[in-house]
């Protein structure tokens, strides 16, 4: 477990909802995020992770309830909130046209830097990332890896204040994750906020402050590993999250996809 940052509240959710025509997918979520914590935010797949992030990135309107980043709401505080946040989404297409130098000074500059600060960031960050001999090249070349780093220069380019990152260790190597993990500490310990979201138990047991189970549109669990370590008596974070969700068929349909690789009469 890191160690944790004097928390001071940077984002509040109150009573949040969200449905998409006749489907409730956020039914009243509470939060608060304080500074330098970094929350483990977790869900089964339509759980409603996505939604919520997107909702406080600006992305999705029509929502009820109240978000609150940096003290101000967001329906009222226009797009200069933005500035002071990061995002790695799952998926993302990049200009694959641009070369990674074009593509960052690009973002920077949508961030309000200027092209000069931009591109000298962006050239010592690519470095330590191990692409400096790429820096130049034009993205379609790129592998799943070097596209992972450049999304997430990208988002930490302009110094933002709250990072949102959904699955930030796809497709990196071993080295990399590393670097990765000491990156989100000491953004942690410089009292940057961190929603970190991944199917990944063992990364989000390891490096969150604070771990928040979305199940059905609810919040089911907010609280350390170690307190929702009393929840389950093995006492591991993928043994709670199939414990709060309810999710207990893994062996049973294991077993029954090697019957079919077999070639071998299930019995149901």
């Amino acid at each position: 477990m890191l160690t944790q940052a004097t928390p001071q509240t940077v984002l509040t959710l109150k009573n949040l909802k969200m449905n998409f025509g006749a489907k409730e997918v956020l039914k009243g979520v509470d939060l608060e995020a304080g500074r330098g914590e970094i929350i483990g935010y977790i869900g089964p797949n339509g759980a409603g992770k996505s939604t919520t992030v997107k909702i406080m990135l600006g992305l999705i309107e029509g929502y009820s309830g109240t978000v609150e980043i940096l003290g101000e709401d967001i329906r009222n505080a226009g797009v200069g909130y933005k500035r002071h946040i990061g995002y790695v989404p799952e998926t993302a297409d990049l200009y694959d046209n641009l070369t990674a130098r074009e593509y960052l000074t690009f973002i920077g500059e949508l961030y309000g830097m200027t092209f000069e600060d931009a591109d000298q960031k962006a050239q010592g960050l690519i470095e330590l990332f191990g692409l400096k001999d790429v820096y130049n090249s034009r993205m379609t070349s790129f592998s799943k890896g070097m596209r992972q780093k450049v999304l997430l220069i990208a988002s930490i380019l302009h110094d933002p204040e709250i990072l949102f990152l959904d699955e930030p260790l796809s497709g990196l190597d071993a080295n990399s994750v590393m670097i990765v993990k000491e990156l989100l500490e000491a953004l942690a310990r410089a009292g940057k906020t961190i929603f970190y979201s991944s199917h990944i138990m063992d990364v989000v047991e390891k490096i969150s402050h604070r771990i928040v189970l979305l199940d059905g549109g609810h919040i089911v669990a907010n609280g350390t590993f170690e307190d929702l370590k009393t929840l389950n008596h093995e006492g591991s974070l993928e043994a709670i999250f199939n414990q709060l969700t309810g999710f207990d068929t893994q062996s049973k349909t294991a077993n029954q996809i090697m019957q079919i690789i077999q070639g071998v009469t299930r019995d149901d």
